[in-house]
């Protein structure tokens, strides 16, 4: 990867930290991870190699990690990296199909980082975190779906109103 390509790598995921980071000091029952949107956004624009795409998402968990106020921080070591994987994947086969390449990219990549977070923590804190629900892991899956739906929809509008004008800024650098 070149410099110019990990600049504007860390300058997405630092966008997407500091969005992440106010929400989730307004203290809302739905604080969507931004940091998705924008490592999904860098991953589109600069069209990385697999395992430059996996390093993406592995800072981009670390960055999650240690800006939660999720249920279990830790388990954004492993769905940032699926969702990144998944976004790189996704992205090259449909980036010739359809000009909203960009919005069902991010909205599966959203919807596989968001859904495999809940399966890691239901695995590591299930029993304690159930207990709230009285031990019911459906009341948990309907109140944890809509979440992950809703934050997916938004990171899809996100990155598909902010990639036009991103890779206009792109190309006109490589001019």
């Amino acid at each position: 990867m070149k410099s110019k390509d990990i600049a504007i790598v860390g300058i997405l995921l630092a966008i997407g930290a500091i969005l992440r980071y106010f929400l989730a000091m307004l203290h809302t029952p739905l604080t969507p991870n931004m940091i998705i949107a924008f490592y999904c956004l860098a991953i589109i624009l600069i069209r990385p190699k697999v395992y430059e795409a996996l390093g993406i998402g592995i800072v981009s968990g670390i960055l999650s990690m240690l800006i939660s106020s999720s249920m279990f921080p830790p388990a954004n070591l492993i769905s940032e990296p699926i969702g990144a994987l998944v976004c790189f994947g996704l992205y090259a086969v449909l980036r010739e199909r359809t000009k909203f390449a960009p919005t069902a990219t991010t909205f599966i990549a959203t919807l596989a980082s968001g859904f495999t977070f809940a399966a890691v923590a239901i695995i590591a804190i299930g029993a304690t975190y159930l207990a709230k629900y009285n031990g019911d892991i459906m009341a948990f899956v309907a109140v944890f779906v809509p979440i992950v739906v809703i934050t997916a929809v938004f990171n899809a509008i996100i990155v598909q109103l902010l990639y036009i004008p991103s890779s206009r800024v792109l190309l006109r650098g490589q001019e």
